[in-house]
C-alpha cells in the first residue's frame, strides 16, 4: 500500500513555504516509503493524480494559522478545516480537497505548522524550518498521527 505525502504552500511567502521544503527535503533525500508530491498553492491540481496512487494514508502538510506560537505543529481533524476557517493562502479550501478524495484514501492526517511570517519574498523563520525538520525525522518511522498532538 502506497502512502502519499502532500506538501502545500508557496516557497515566496516566507513561513508558507512550509510545505514545499519538506518536499524539498524529501526529493534530496527520500525516508520511509512516502510518494512524495509538492502541492504548491494549488493542490487540488492533484487530486487525480492521488487518487491513480490509492493510498491507504495521505499526509497533508501546511503551514496553518491556528492561533499558535510559531512553529508549532498539531493534527487538524480534516472534517474541521472548513468549520474552524483556517487561514490559507491557497486558491481553495483544504477541506474541499479532503473532501474530494474521502471515497479514494484510507485515511487522510492533516498536520498543520503554526507560521510567524507570511509575506512575499520573505524568508522562512527559524521556527518553522525546525518545524519542517522535525516532521522530516518522524517520516521513516512514522506511526498514527506522528506522535504530534491534536489541535
Amino acid at each position: 500500500m502506497t502512502d502519499v505525502l502532500l506538501c502545500v504552500g508557496n516557497s515566496m511567502m516566507g513561513d508558507d513555504g512550509a510545505g514545499p521544503l519538506l518536499a524539498e527535503m524529501c526529493a534530496a533525500n527520500p525516508v520511509g516509503s512516502w510518494q512524495v508530491i509538492d502541492g504548491g498553492s494549488a493542490p487540488e491540481n492533484d487530486v487525480v493524480a492521488i487518487r491513480e496512487l490509492k493510498p491507504a494514508r495521505l499526509l497533508i502538510v501546511d503551514a496553518t494559522d491556528m492561533g499558535l506560537n510559531p512553529g508549532e505543529i498539531r493534527v487538524v481533524d480534516p472534517d474541521d478545516i472548513a468549520e474552524m476557517f483556517l487561514m490559507t493562502t491557497h486558491n481553495m479550501p483544504l477541506n474541499y480537497l479532503v473532501d474530494q478524495l474521502k471515497e479514494d484514501v484510507g485515511e487522510v492526517i492533516f498536520l498543520g505548522i503554526q507560521p510567524d511570517i507570511v509575506g512575499f519574498y520573505y524568508p522562512m523563520t527559524p521556527p518553522v524550518k525546525t518545524a519542517v525538520e522535525s516532521i522530516y525525522q518522524r517520516l521513516a518511522g512514522w506511526q498514527g498521527q506522528g506522535g504530534f498532538d491534536k489541535l
